[in-house]
């Protein structure tokens, strides 16, 4: 018989989103009526209520947030915990939270998802659990389209083949008791993802296929897909 794990979601929302070229934090600008950061909040609702959600927030960013929240009536409970400097801290602060309140880890599983990542589908997020449970990790990516290439020690670009690159999107989800070890460490500017932070903990990490509507909101062209994304039948 399959071990019921408990599901986590930290949504990590603490950037100020100045590419945006907007005075409004990106993650509460409208995406088709509701604030951005909902609509990620959402998906992992709508995917199992039982799903405990934790919201990571910039501590100057709460009175906005209310006050959202009051404005468009938004019910789904979660949990708040402040970020820190950086990612790695945010996530951290997510990841004690947890830490605190499970007595038993192992049957915990958790998923990291950038809170400007509203398009993210039911079945990737079924996928990433389901994959986690059963390997330990799971790290949604897509092949880039592009061409690419990377600038060398002296200082020329030089392509490289372009089917050996990923894309690395969120949710990332692991099994909890890998994550907190990892997260013990000392920040690394290397860590730019919770992947990166697990594999330099020792661990390895599985890849799965990500969705290319999966986008992540950076710059205005980015919400203009978004809401064509959303626009269209799925």
């Amino acid at each position: 018989m399959m071990t019921a794990y408990t599901k986590y979601a930290i949504i990590v929302s603490g950037g100020t989103g100045n590419r945006m070229e907007s005075p409004l934090p990106k993650q509460f600008i409208d995406l088709k009526g509701l604030p951005i950061l909902m609509h990620s909040i959402s998906a992992f609702y709508k995917n199992a209520d039982s799903i405990k959600i934790i919201l990571v927030l910039n501590k100057a960013h709460q009175n906005i947030w209310e006050g959202l929240c009051i404005k468009y009536n938004f019910t789904i409970p979660y949990t708040l915990v402040y970020g820190g400097n950086s990612r790695f801290e945010s996530v951290r602060n997510g990841l004690n939270f947890i830490v605190k309140k499970e007595a038993n880890l192992e049957k915990c599983l958790i998923a990291v998802h950038d809170g400007v990542r509203p398009l993210i589908s039911q079945h990737l997020i079924n996928e990433a659990y389901l994959f986690a449970q059963n390997k330990g990790s799971a790290v949604p990516a897509i092949k880039s389209k592009d061409s690419i290439r990377i600038i060398a020690k002296d200082g020329y670009a030089k392509s490289i083949d372009r089917d050996s690159v990923l894309l690395i999107q969120t949710p990332q989800v692991f099994q909890a008791t890998l994550l907190s070890k990892a997260y013990q460490q000392a920040y690394e500017e290397s860590f730019t993802d919770d992947a990166s932070v697990i594999e330099k903990s020792g661990y390895p990490i599985h890849i799965i296929e990500g969705n290319i509507r999966n986008i992540k909101i950076t710059y205005p062209t980015d919400l203009t897909i978004a809401e064509m994304w959303m626009g269209m039948s799925t």
